[in-house]
């Protein structure tokens, strides 16, 4: 069983043993700004999804809070998202996450492609009920690293994402808001000449009406070479 620990603003915890994770995919508020996407990412060979937004389930083992992240060769990448946790109680939690990608993989899959890399999630977390009423004015940041040195590669809101809610009322639809369950909230734009493949990547979730965030930050680790 794949437990996270997560730490709330009073200094308490909770322990969430994960069920399963799912990854939202194309989840910008704006589905005409999705659909140009869609087109984008069509030129480069990423098959279109059958509907949008969409939702990717990835194996709960996927959802980790670790300090790096191991790849097998050097196009892969994060994406700066919010986490949605459901806790053993029911309650609702938010926290930070970044979503480590197989580009190379993507084309092929994006649903394989999520399934190649962890979704690393931050070890604190607010929970949602104190944080949905000003949730839209929340930053979204990422910071890519290369040689020691970062570069801001995402700088949004979670405003420019479908809101929580949206997917809580889906899950319920489904049947699948259960404790134990990670709903990673699909991301926002990539700055233009910004390369995404370095050696470390760092995301903040900003509250700007208390200055608190919530952060998290990870190496990229070249794997062995494989033999045979």
């Amino acid at each position: 069983m794949n437990t996270l620990i997560f730490e709330l603003p009073d200094g308490s915890t909770r322990s969430v043993d994960v069920v399963q994770v799912l990854n939202a995919g194309y989840a910008g508020r704006s589905q005409e700004d999705v659909a140009a996407h869609v087109e984008e990412l069509a030129a480069l060979g990423v098959p279109a999804p059958s509907t949008t937004p969409a939702l990717y389930p990835v194996s709960p083992y996927l959802a980790q809070q670790t300090g790096w992240v191991g790849v097998q060769h050097g196009r892969t990448s994060g994406e700066a998202e919010w986490a949605l946790i459901v806790a053993e109680d029911g309650e609702l939690l938010l926290t930070a996450a970044c979503d480590h990608t197989d580009r190379d993989l993507e084309v092929h899959g994006v649903a394989w492609s999520k399934n190649a890399g962890p979704d690393v999630l931050s070890t604190r977390a607010w929970r949602l009920e104190d944080v949905r009423t000003r949730l839209d004015a929340f930053t979204l940041r990422a910071w890519v690293v290369h040689g020691g040195e970062e570069r801001e590669i995402q700088n949004g809101t979670a405003g420019e994402l479908l809101p929580p809610d949206y997917w809580v009322d889906l899950l319920v639809e489904r049947g699948d808001l259960v404790p134990g369950t990670v709903l990673i909230s699909g991301t926002i734009p990539m700055a233009e000449g910004v390369d995404q493949f370095g050696d470390g990547w760092r995301v903040e979730l900003g509250d700007p009406a208390t200055g608190d965030t919530i952060g998290l930050a990870y190496a990229v680790v070249p794997m062995a070479e494989p033999i045979g």
